[in-house]
C-alpha cells in the first residue's frame, strides 16, 4: 500500500506540472523554482508534514520535496546554530542530492556527445 501511496502523491505532483506547462506561459525553470519555493512555503506553515507522512517518497522526491528538505535543514540548524542557521541549514540538508545530481550529470557528459541543432 505504500507504493500505491507514493505513486498517486507524485502522481498528483506531476499531474499538477503538466497542466501548468500545458495550460499556461511559465517555462519549465519558473514552475521548477514555483515548486521549490512552495515546498518550502508549506512546510513552513506546516502543511506538507501530511503529505510526506501520507505519500513517503512520492511526497520528497519531486520538487516541492526539495523544498521540504530545505526547510527541515533551516529548521534544524536554526536549533543547533541559531540565526547562522538559516544561511547554512538548506544546503547542508540538500548537499547529499545536489552532490548527485552534479556527479551523474558528469557522467553523462563523459558518457553521451552533445550536437548541434542544425
Amino acid at each position: 500500500m505504500e507504493y500505491v501511496r507514493a505513486f498517486l502523491t507524485a502522481g498528483v505532483i506531476c499531474a499538477i506540472s503538466q497542466v501548468l506547462i500545458d495550460r499556461t506561459k511559465l517555462t519549465p525553470g519558473r514552475i521548477l523554482v514555483t515548486f521549490v519555493v512552495l515546498g518550502v512555503i508549506l512546510t513552513g506553515i506546516g502543511v506538507y508534514e501530511p503529505v510526506v507522512k501520507f505519500g513517503g517518497a512520492g511526497a520528497t522526491v519531486p520538487l516541492l520535496g526539495f523544498g521540504y528538505t530545505m526547510a527541515e535543514g533551516v529548521k534544524e540548524a536554526i536549533a543547533q546554530r541559531g540565526f547562522l542557521g538559516v544561511f547554512t541549514g538548506g544546503l547542508t540538508a540538500t548537499a547529499g542530492g545536489i552532490a548527485a545530481a552534479v556527479v551523474f550529470s558528469l557522467i553523462g557528459a563523459l558518457i553521451f556527445k552533445s550536437r548541434d541543432r542544425s
